[in-house]
């Protein structure tokens, strides 16, 4: 049996640039990813198939529409002879809460699915079922700091970044994407005039890396409250916080996250905030 980890994506940045004549919307965002995350097993042979377990698996679901199976089935129309199998998803992730969950479950079949197969990691049939699976996929891969461009499919070189001590938090309710994007008003080949996003270099140290991140933004955050109110307050619970660097929404919600100066800060931060919101789910983590 094969196992791996899949863990949270985090959108430290997310800017949108415009909505393209295809009708996805362009953007740039700098990903990084945390040490909480799910856990998938591989028993290579036989079919196909999918079992999940674990706090989220109702939400998640195991049936021909989860992304581990999209996933492995677009990789197996690209690489002939695929030996397929079994997977067992552990599901922690809360499901549509913009931390990429499903996404980097993906991408972690597929990178289980190259170590049974023998494929490389750099293999461009990986990328290329990354990619049709969805469009968080291609950056989980590598599951490393990066910025990502385009909507989803440019990626920029691995990202060595100082350790960020976090608090992760999500409120409960699940936001699709689809609508967020939606109140965005965009309309194909309409572009956006906002400032541009800061340049990330390889090795920034923590304070730099803070001030960069500050003049960045997440252009979904403003749509995402409308859709879910409680974002407003999960992100004051977080700004107010002692010790509180930066706080802001990943992806398109409900998930946000607050960055503080030390683990003890952040680990203390959480506690406060489990008492407060016992019904939340709040975890700390390390983004790297």
């Amino acid at each position: 049996m094969l196992v791996t980890r899949a863990p949270a994506k985090i959108n430290l940045t997310l800017h949108i640039l415009g909505r393209r004549d295809d009708g996805y919307h362009e953007l740039e965002s700098l990903v990084v990813f945390s040490g909480a995350g799910d856990t998938l097993s591989f028993s290579p042979g036989g079919a196909l198939s999918l079992d999940v377990s674990g706090p989220t698996a109702p939400a998640a679901g195991a049936g021909a529409d989860n992304l581990v199976l999209r996933a492995a089935r677009n990789l197996a129309e690209r690489v002939e002879g695929l030996t397929l199998g079994a997977f067992h998803l552990e599901k922690r992730l809360p499901v549509a809460a913009g931390i990429g969950g499903g996404s980097s479950d993906a991408a972690a079949a597929l990178r289980l699915l190259a170590r049974a197969n023998g494929l490389a990691a750099d293999d461009p049939r990986l990328y290329d079922a990354a990619c049709v699976t969805g469009s968080d996929v291609p950056v989980c891969l590598a599951g490393q700091a990066r910025m990502m461009r385009g909507a989803g499919e440019s990626l920029g070189p691995l990202l060595r970044l100082p350790l960020l001590p976090a608090v992760l938090v999500n409120p409960g309710v699940p936001v699709e994407t689809r609508p967020v994007f939606a109140r965005l008003g965009l309309q194909p080949g309409e572009r956006v005039e906002a400032a541009a996003h800061p340049i990330v270099g390889d090795g920034a140290p923590a304070l730099e890396l803070l001030a960069l991140l500050s003049r960045g933004r997440n252009d979904l955050e403003d749509p995402a409250c409308l859709q879910a109110p409680v974002i407003v307050d999960t992100l004051a619970v977080l700004r107010a916080a002692r010790g509180c660097k930066l706080a802001r929404m990943s992806g398109s919600g409900a998930t946000c996250f607050a960055i503080f100066s030390t683990p003890n800060a952040a680990a203390r931060a959480a506690r406060a905030i489990r008492t407060q919101h016992p019904e939340w789910w709040v975890k700390t983590a390390a983004l790297r």
